[in-house]
């Protein structure tokens, strides 16, 4: 991870993000020794439905979810 000062930054913005575009380093802002930000690449996560897609059509329910499961909790 590279880590520079705030007013590198500021005066090297493009570069900065260029570096993380193409290369995929994670830079870590500072304000003297105190981290600020750290800039990273975007990760694009992954759909629900194709996380669990080889799990569809394999869950079973042996109750109506709809129904109140109030009786099943200890009160307080």
């Amino acid at each position: 991870m590279k880590i520079i000062n705030k007013n590198q930054l500021t005066s090297d913005l493009s570069n900065v993000l260029r570096r993380v575009e193409v290369e995929g380093e994670e830079v870590l802002v500072t304000d003297g020794d105190q981290p600020i930000i750290t800039i990273s690449p975007y990760k694009k996560s992954i759909p629900t439905s194709e996380l669990f897609k080889n799990m569809r059509g394999k869950v079973k329910y042996f109750e109506d979810l709809t129904n109140p499961t109030t009786e099943e909790w200890q009160e307080i």
